[in-house]
């Protein structure tokens, strides 16, 4: 029978194929990890992973084994937890993630309300980078965040669309572009669009970064950034341009930046999405007062 503990680690390395980060995720040290995995593969016989200097990959039975275990494992620790609201009921702890300032005001807002209505739940808030959203809410890191969508991500659900905003282009703030009014989403094909974290959901990043304009025009992609900021000061330095939502004019005012209107292109949306089978009472009740607060798809 395998331990609680080795199941976790085994677990967490399938999903971050890498030692320190999964190390990070458990909050133990990387030797633990390393000594938790390799007793656990001297006790099945064979190796779970093959692990180089520069990356780990799962053998054919390591993922045959996780792509068993998984489901069964998801299965215990989510009755765990719906045995614990039953006995809690609202009370507890409630981790709510968001990114971005305009995000995390909302969440402000939407924990007032929750708290007058479930005053002995305390709501935690923090700030998470996009392509850390999934990772936190498999990790348990979060119960649910305020983050944009689209997410196509098969364990993680999205609640309602809450807000939704215009987007524009981010470009240099002595480019052409700047002396237009506004653009169309055709006029994409004439720039360079950065790309965002290849961590994102696929749908997430398409968003962020599409192929082609609705006509079919093909976009060239510059560099890469991880964050927010990267992104704008990659921008400012001429590296290309970001399509951006029309708070971050408002949040991100900046000499070397400016914002163009995208007529035409399809809204930026914003709302809550939680792990698929975690939806505790809390989530439920949190998701509740999100509605209440702000009617669906309010305009930013």
């Amino acid at each position: 029978m395998l331990e609680k503990h080795e199941l976790e680690a085994f677990l967490a390395l399938t999903d971050e194929l890498h030692f320190g980060r999964t190390a990070e995720r458990l909050h133990v040290s990387t030797a633990r990890i390393s000594q938790t995995i390799a007793k656990l593969e001297r006790r099945i016989g064979v190796r779970l992973f093959d692990r180089t200097s520069r990356r780990v990959e799962l053998t054919p039975v390591g993922r045959e084994l996780a792509e068993a275990v998984r489901p069964a494992w998801r299965e215990i620790t989510e009755a765990v937890a719906r045995a614990v609201d039953a006995g809690r009921g609202l009370a507890g702890a409630l981790t709510v993630a968001f990114t971005g300032p305009a995000a995390g005001q909302l969440v402000v807002g939407i924990a007032q309300a929750f708290r007058e209505r479930h005053p002995d739940c305390e709501v935690r808030m923090r700030e998470a980078q996009l392509d850390q959203v999934g990772p936190w809410l498999r990790a348990g890191e979060a119960d649910l965040a305020l983050t944009r969508h689209p997410h196509d991500e098969e364990d993680v659900v999205l609640g309602p669309v809450l807000v939704t905003e215009a987007r524009m282009l981010a470009v240099p703030a002595d480019h052409p572009f700047t002396r237009a009014p506004s653009l169309t989403p055709e006029d994409l094909s004439r720039v360079l669009l950065l790309r965002p974290s290849a961590g994102l959901p696929p749908a997430l990043h398409a968003d962020l970064a599409p192929a082609a304009t609705p006509g079919g025009r093909e976009i060239g992609h510059g560099p890469a950034a991880g964050t927010l900021n990267e992104l704008l000061t990659l921008v400012g330095a001429g590296a290309g341009t970001a399509l951006v939502g029309a708070h971050t004019r408002r949040y991100f005012t900046r000499p070397d930046v400016a914002y163009v209107p995208l007529e035409g292109a399809e809204p930026v949306r914003w709302g809550l999405v939680w792990r698929e089978g975690a939806v505790s009472a809390r989530v439920r009740a949190f998701a509740a007062a999100a509605r209440e607060v702000i009617p669906p798809a309010t305009p930013a």
